[in-house]
């Protein structure tokens, strides 16, 4: 298995560019936001626990997260995915990497400024629960918090690839294209 992740804060642009880069590259995406969002709306137990902790702008437990992720990757015939939004933390990122057995290959930071993302988020008309100004400045700041710990991590190992996210999607996916080069489709 071959898995590559994505971060970027919220409105950064992650799914967009993850669905150019699937297109593209032929990943498998795994969206941990669209996996958890799918549980909420199963209306199962879990899902009721994962609507409130969202809801109150905090990291839903890593081992609820990565299980949905495994669930997903043992369920798929691909052997390379793209994951989108995760690992969140350092509780994530060991968790990901205990139950998933490896470390990405690749990770894929888009850096845009916070006015950005407020601004993207309040207009992408989604009907999430989350796209609300109170819910995204605690999402800003738990993202600010506890992604960096990740970022300086995957960097510190020579696995990190900063691209800006400013500009238009076919402008933010030419930076990012040149990173796949290894995963060109055949």
């Amino acid at each position: 298995m071959r898995s590559l992740i994505c971060l970027g804060g919220p409105g950064s642009g992650k799914g967009t560019q993850c669905a150019k880069i699937v297109e593209a590259f032929g990943f498998t995406h795994l969206s941990a936001g669209e996996l958890l969002r799918r549980e909420i709306y199963s209306n199962s137990k879990k899902g009721e626990m994962i609507r409130d902790t969202i809801k109150e702008g905090k990291i839903v437990p890593s081992d609820v997260t990565v299980s949905l992720i495994k669930r997903e990757i043992q369920a798929s015939e691909n052997d390379k995915f793209l994951i989108d939004g995760f690992p969140r933390s350092e509780d994530n990122r060991v968790a990901f990497e205990h139950i998933i057995g490896a470390e990405p290959e690749l990770v894929l930071f888009l850096e845009c400024p916070e006015e950005e993302m407020i601004r993207r988020v309040l207009n992408r008309n989604q009907g999430r629960i989350d796209d609300n100004i109170e819910t995204i400045e605690k999402r800003l700041k738990v993202f600010n918090k506890l992604n960096f710990p990740v970022i300086n991590y995957y960097d510190a190992k020579g696995k990190l690839r900063k691209i800006s996210a400013v500009g238009t999607i076919e402008e933010v996916f030419e930076k990012i294209k040149p990173q796949f080069s290894a995963y060109k489709e055949t």
